[in-house]
């Protein structure tokens, strides 16, 4: 079984009262248990920020889990995004399992995403701060990432 994760998102019109939320959720959940009986729920959470909920769950395969985000849209009038996900121990699993310069390039890359994230986090401190910032080098970016993708700075020797 594949494990989903679904945020989604109610339009302003499909509650009328807090107490609609209940008969929302179980006409979702019983149409849900109907048109894929095969889907087994693991966890559902109200969140806080744009999204309403995030729930997951396990299905057999990608079109099952279509039909629950459907289903979940119809029902709710909601805006829904999903993605497939891995535990943890599973992924380190796969890893182990690959060659080592594989191993090697997924952490240069995990690095570099690591470095950008700080870099940009520093760029909104400074921002929020009123700092100046300089502005973009042209053709490229202050992340030494060229219009070539990050890889040998966008121009060939």
């Amino acid at each position: 079984m594949l494990t989903f994760v679904m945020l989604t998102r109610l339009s302003p019109g499909a509650l009328h009262s807090p107490r609609s939320l209940e008969e929302l959720e179980q006409q979702v959940k019983e149409e849900i248990q109907t048109d894929c009986p095969e889907v087994e729920w693991v966890h559902n959470y109200a969140i806080l920020g744009d999204c309403d909920y995030l729930d997951i769950f396990k299905a057999p395969d990608m079109e099952t889990a279509l039909k629950v985000a459907t289903i979940v849209r119809t029902f709710g009038h909601a805006h829904t995004e999903m993605w497939t996900a891995t535990e943890w121990r599973s992924y380190k699993n796969l890893i182990r399992e690959l060659p080592e310069h594989a191993a090697r390039e997924a952490g240069d890359r995990e690095r570099v995403h690591t470095e950008h994230h700080a870099q940009h986090h520093s760029q909104v401190q400074e921002r929020a701060s009123g700092e100046t910032i300089p502005p973009e080098p042209p053709g490229g970016s202050r992340h030494g990432m060229g219009p070539g993708g990050g890889r040998g700075g966008g121009h060939r020797h």
